[in-house]
């Protein structure tokens, strides 16, 4: 479950685009005639994810199969090495048909060429944020699968022993939110703590988003000034210091967490920072139902607190297919059958599919439910609120820049101004190089 929202740079990835150019090229090739009964089409076809996620895609391309005329491959991995090796296909000119994508490496791809403009997909059931998650200036290069949102998650069962009330997220604020952390830790007493640490980089794009701000701009550049980041810096090392937080060795050893391992998922964190479409995997591991909450913000208004729809996921093509007709014809299953979408259910975020997603409305409960509900009751204040850019070129370098400067700080071998200062110099180098 971490390695959803861990996201390491892959260098690899960046080095082997850099090298290909566009994948192989080609526009596309020739129609290979799929479902005419001529000659068979495969499609190879790559996401990551967990044995749940292969399941219930697995039942999808069952069902989008005929409806495509084509025949799928299936080629799946984990997160940590889908990267590197999407990057080393691409090089080698081996690219997939289909690429289950990330809006942080969209551009990294699209801006390359190696993806195929997606202008045969039916994107009339969806709302004009999720299409315009996957456009860049060569057009829509990826669909929209689903939408999520960053949340804290909170341990009821910690609270409980803890003696102290679940905060209400529509008026909490970071101020409050400090208090709070540092009074959990104290009460829930030694090896367990009121919260583990910021993840990155979703925690300081909601914090610059609270301000006025964004991670990357529409134009392709930084959004954030070292002034900003040190600010964000000095708030996290005064949780250390102050015994909200763990020591920066244990956060840095709880980073490296395997799935199921992490001290939210094994009861000795009471707060957590989580995408909303891993929360039922996170309950079911930890043995309890987590209870979602919006994010703190620096007033306590509902329409401040940054939090935005982000696409969990896209579906993107390959434009050195040989069967871009077919390829779009699948992804357009995927996206708009209504079957294949219950058996996807929430897996891949709240289906950007309006039509589909009153269909997997319909059935949902329990902790599916909730996360549903959580998504309806922010959207008014995420409608509020600017949307966030499609990440710009080299965005995908920022997690690492971000964690390598945030430990500087929290091991205190640099002040969060010299911290911020080298930061956001390594970022400006990263994108849009």
């Amino acid at each position: 479950m971490r390695r959803i929202y861990s996201m390491p740079l892959a260098a690899a990835c960046t080095a082997a685009l850099a090298v290909t150019a566009c994948g192989g090229g080609g526009d596309g090739g020739g129609d290979a005639g799929g479902g005419n009964g001529e000659e068979e089409v495969n499609l190879r076809m790559a996401w990551w994810g967990a044995e749940y996620r292969n399941e219930v895609t697995q039942e999808m391309i069952e069902i989008c199969e005929p409806e495509a005329g084509v025949s799928v491959s299936d080629e799946y991995t984990d997160w940590e090495g889908y990267w590197d090796q999407l990057a080393t296909q691409t090089a080698g000119g081996d690219t997939p048909d289909i690429i289950q994508m990330d809006d942080t490496y969209l551009r990294e791809y699209a801006d390359r060429g190696i993806l195929l403009e997606l202008d045969q997909v039916d994107l009339s059931a969806m709302d004009e944020d999720s299409i315009a998650n996957g456009q860049t200036e060569q057009g829509q290069m990826g669909v929209t699968t689903g939408i999520n949102a960053m949340s804290f998650l909170a341990n009821p069962d910690l609270f409980e022993e803890s003696g102290i009330e679940i905060p209400d997220d529509t008026t909490w604020t970071w101020d409050e939110y400090r208090d709070l952390v540092i009074e959990l830790t104290g009460a829930l007493g030694e090896g367990r703590y009121g919260d583990g640490g910021p993840v990155q980089p979703a925690d300081f794009q909601i914090w610059l988003r609270q301000n006025g701000k964004h991670l990357t701009t529409d134009d392709g550049e930084i959004g954030f000034e070292a002034a900003d980041l040190e600010e964000y810096f000095e708030f996290q090392l005064g949780l250390i210091q102050d015994g909200g937080f763990p020591s920066a060795a244990l956060m840095q050893e709880e980073s490296n967490a395997a799935p199921g391992e992490s001290m939210f998922e094994t009861g000795d964190q009471a707060l957590a920072r989580w995408w909303s479409n891993t929360m039922p995997g996170v309950s079911d591991q930890a043995g309890t139902d987590m209870v979602m909450l919006r994010f703190p913000s620096q007033s306590g208004s509902t329409e401040e607190h940054g939090l935005w729809y982000k696409s969990t996921m896209l579906w993107s093509a390959s434009a050195s297919t040989e069967h871009p007709e077919q390829a779009q014809a699948f992804i357009d299953c995927l996206v708009n059958n209504v079957e294949a979408g219950a058996a996807q259910g929430m897996d891949r975020g709240l289906p950007s599919n309006q039509d589909v997603r009153e269909a997997v409305l319909e059935d949902l409960e329990g902790n599916d439910l909730a996360v549903a509900e959580f998504m309806e009751s922010i959207e008014s204040e995420v409608e509020a609120q600017e949307p966030e850019p499609v990440p710009a070129m080299g965005a995908s370098a920022l997690q690492d820049i971000l964690n390598r400067y945030s430990e500087e700080v929290y091991f205190e071998r640099m002040t969060p101004a010299e911290a911020a200062e080298a930061a956001v110099s390594e970022a400006e180098d990263a994108v849009g190089a």
